[in-house]
């Protein structure tokens, strides 16, 4: 007994060692992730943002420096079936699932990650009957012997985090987890931005379209009179077949801008979680949408903590720096306390009385000593797969920041082009309504009218193809700024 006694204080003065041991000389290897300064710029463009744009369709749009991105940015263009069909398609796209699902799975296998601070517990049982091989006794062979032999036994074993490879390695899953995170903050505002930009498509072809149909009303109306004429023996046929012509092409155009239209309520059904047989056409007018005043321009320092891109490149930085840890620490002791209690008898019910007790306690190391090389190459590979992941956050904040400086540059030259169309509308409608008078009055042939009207027909649809484009570029804009989908997504996911 005292033998017993003394080896049980032995174990235990080992392992009390063992954890002190770990306790005052413990520590974390790796770098310390701190997040990338920010570019040490204050704008965007070579030359200074100007205050607004010039004043185009009866709006300037002003440039709001440093303030905040509305969360719903989409509802400042004033049409309440734009914010429903931008809620649906969020509600029921399945690229939406797909970004929430995966983000559960990585916050769930960071979870599962924090089990390794914890003692593993396992327990053991086994039931046999064995015979044993004859030994020799007396100078003859003795039969062996047939028994039972039942154990049942419990272990108890820690893996002391010496060098903190463990807490690298969770601290790899939570930068993982962050990662899948912002890219479910990218996945709101890719749907959100190509839903807005298909409506406005949508509502920008509707509007040429419509402005051909009563062109080419105009023109049936003015081919019968120019057919009578023909018949009347004043005009001649060549007019009929040039104004012919002409009506044929507009019919032409049509089709090609209701196959446009087609495709962009497909697209809609799908970004909506739709098949394209339950498509349904928006029913919102480009006269509609308020084009936005304000607009907000975040700083270059607020953009790299706001952009979910850029967020997600830092998440993948971060990941591999703690992969710096996990490597280096493999190259350090490993030190594991374990213990087991068990017993043996040769029935079940023999377990629960006097049965043969065993037992084992102590800490146990694992020196790696030679490895052919593959810890130090492992640990430098990890480096470079740090140094390829800053490179990567580098180019990304680049390419947005130049993305931003695009469409601010673009907005710009958008409101100046739209500004030059209105002008040349209205001068290419008072310039049709001069020929016409001048034809009914015998002044002018109807050659004269036909160009005008090819002419007013292009400007119409340049007209359109302007106001669509600022549109659309305004929504660039807030793309570009991160569409304010941080909290969101968070309220979004937590909702799941």
């Amino acid at each position: 007994m005292m033998l017993a006694y003394e080896t049980k204080s032995a174990a235990a003065r080992v392992l009390l060692g063992a954890v002190v041991i770990a306790t005052v000389c413990g520590c974390t290897v790796g770098p310390d992730f701190t997040s990338p300064a920010p570019p040490g710029v204050d704008r965007y463009t070579r030359e200074p943002l100007a205050p607004s744009t010039v004043v185009a369709q009866g709006k300037s749009q002003r440039f709001m420096s440093g303030a905040p991105v509305p969360e719903a940015w989409w509802r400042l263009f004033g049409s309440p079936e734009l914010d429903g069909t931008v809620r649906q398609a969020l509600s029921n796209s399945p690229t939406v699932a797909a970004a929430l699902a995966s983000l559960r799975e990585s916050q769930d296998n960071l979870r599962a990650g924090y089990g390794v601070f914890f003692p593993q517990v396992g327990a053991q049982g086994q039931a046999v009957r064995e015979q044993t091989p004859p030994m020799p006794a007396a100078g003859r062979l003795q039969e062996g012997s047939v028994f039972n032999l039942v154990t049942a036994s419990g272990s108890v074993t820690y893996l002391l985090d010496f060098s903190g490879g463990k807490r690298r390695s969770v601290e790899a899953l939570r930068a993982q987890s962050d990662y899948r995170r912002y890219l479910a903050m990218a996945t709101y505002l890719t749907l959100s931005t190509n839903v807005v930009n298909t409506v406005i498509a949508y509502a920008a072809y509707a509007a040429e379209a419509n402005a051909i149909g009563r062109m080419i009303a105009l023109q049936t109306q003015q081919l019968q009179a120019i057919e009578a004429q023909v018949r009347a023996g004043t005009s001649s046929y060549s007019t009929v077949l040039s104004l012919q012509g002409l009506i044929a092409g507009n019919r032409a155009a049509m089709v090609q801008l209701e196959q446009k239209m087609s495709q962009s309520a497909h697209l809609l059904a799908t970004l909506q979680g739709r098949s394209p047989a339950e498509a349904d056409a928006p029913r919102i007018a480009l006269a509609a949408l308020a084009l936005p005043d304000d607009l907000p321009v975040s700083l270059p320092s607020d953009l790299v903590r706001q952009r979910p891109d850029i967020l997600a490149a830092q998440a993948q930085l971060h990941a591999a720096s703690a992969n710096i840890g996990v490597a280096t620490a493999a190259m350090f002791p490993s030190i594991s306390l374990s213990g087991t209690y068990g017993k043996d008898a040769t029935r079940f019910a023999g377990l629960s009385g006097d049965g043969f007790r065993f037992w084992s306690i102590g800490p146990s190391i694992s020196i790696p000593v030679f490895e052919g090389w593959s810890l130090w190459y492992g640990r430098k590979a990890a480096i470079d797969a740090f140094d390829q992941a800053q490179a990567s956050y580098r180019q990304t904040v680049l390419a947005a920041f130049a993305q931003v400086a695009d469409v601010l540059d673009a907005l710009a030259h958008d409101a100046q082009a739209l500004q030059a169309q209105e002008g040349a509308l209205n001068d290419a409608r008072t310039a049709l309504d001069l020929v016409q008078v001048n034809f009914r009055a015998g002044m002018a042939g109807y050659l004269d009218v036909l160009a005008a009207d090819v002419q007013f027909q292009q400007a119409s649809m340049a007209y359109l193809g302007s106001v669509a484009q600022r549109q659309q570029d305004t929504v660039a804009l807030f793309a570009a700024l991160g569409g304010g989908w941080r909290e969101t997504a968070n309220a979004e996911q937590g909702r799941q």
